[in-house]
């Protein structure tokens, strides 16, 4: 299958953004695959993600960035280029709940998902068993308020030396050091067990009951410093009734992370996300 290269773009909003853009792919003999676009009115900013063919393109990948930079800099663009063949390997955090890791690993094994996984993380060995049934190494860091900040260390250190580019916290039950995110900005990516900002904290689904609510959610987002409120991907949500008690609850809300995080991460992995200061552009 031929090699494509993705480009996303934002910049201040002016006329002959696109038209720069897609004059510089054509003369270079690219055939553009998708193009889509988006003006924030009141930020006036210009948004676009490009795909295009690089079966007869005449410039090597290695030069295509270099390239890049005139018309970058004419325009103010924030760009990011990215290419189909070097796929993205990501890491699965994980701690005792197992619905999340059993769905994404079970995509990637049926080739849903275009990734690499070198290895699962967990402070507990609980799902060792789960990863080692795909064939996924496990690494287990217990973690106490004593050990975090060196165990957190030492799992920068294994992902680095993984050469692994995205963190998935498929329902890994720590918060994330300032280190861990700094390492991995706009690439570390929650599923939340509710619909953001409503019931955050624990139990959520007790307080839903508790609450009478008729909708139920999941909200997967970036991982930042403040904790849940790091930029959104993706949401569902689902009507529950007077007549479902918490257990049904869990299990509706546990089918809604895990189709929240699957398209949050096929997304991400497609580079059809596009972070603008606390908020997101998806490219769907």
């Amino acid at each position: 299958m031929p090699d494509t290269a993705t480009l996303l773009i934002h910049c201040p909003d002016r006329p002959g953004l696109v038209h720069d853009v897609t004059g510089f792919i054509s003369s270079h003999q690219g055939n553009i695959i998708d193009l889509q676009q988006h003006i924030d009115a009141e930020q006036d900013t210009f948004f676009m993600r490009l795909e295009w063919s690089l079966d007869k393109f005449t410039l090597e990948k290695e030069e295509i960035g270099a390239r890049l930079q005139p018309m970058a800099r004419r325009h103010q663009m924030q760009m990011r280029l990215s290419f189909a063949s070097q796929r993205k390997r990501i890491a699965l955090f994980v701690t005792k709940e197992n619905h999340c890791l059993y769905d994404l690993l079970a995509r990637h094994e049926a080739g849903e998902l275009p990734v690499d996984i070198p290895l699962v993380v967990s402070n507990h060995e609980t799902l060792r068993p789960a990863a080692e049934r795909f064939g996924i190494p496990f690494h287990c860091f217990p973690i106490t308020k004593e050990n975090k900040a060196a165990q957190e260390a030492a799992q920068i250190d294994l992902l680095r030396k993984e050469r692994v580019d995205t963190v998935v916290l498929a329902r890994y039950m720590q918060i994330i050091s300032p280190a861990m995110i700094a390492e991995f900005p706009n690439r570390i990516l929650n599923i939340h067990h509710s619909f953001l900002p409503a019931f955050v904290g624990a139990k959520p689904y007790h307080q839903a009951f508790q609450r009478g609510v008729k909708i139920i959610g999941a909200t997967s987002h970036y991982v930042t410093a403040d904790l849940d409120e790091g930029p959104i991907i993706h949401q569902d949500v689902m009507r529950v009734s007077h007549e479902d008690d918490v257990s049904d609850l869990v299990r509706l809300g546990r089918d809604l992370e895990k189709t929240v995080l699957a398209k949050a991460l096929w997304w991400h992995v497609r580079d059809q996300v596009l972070v603008f200061k606390n908020k997101t552009v998806v490219f769907d």
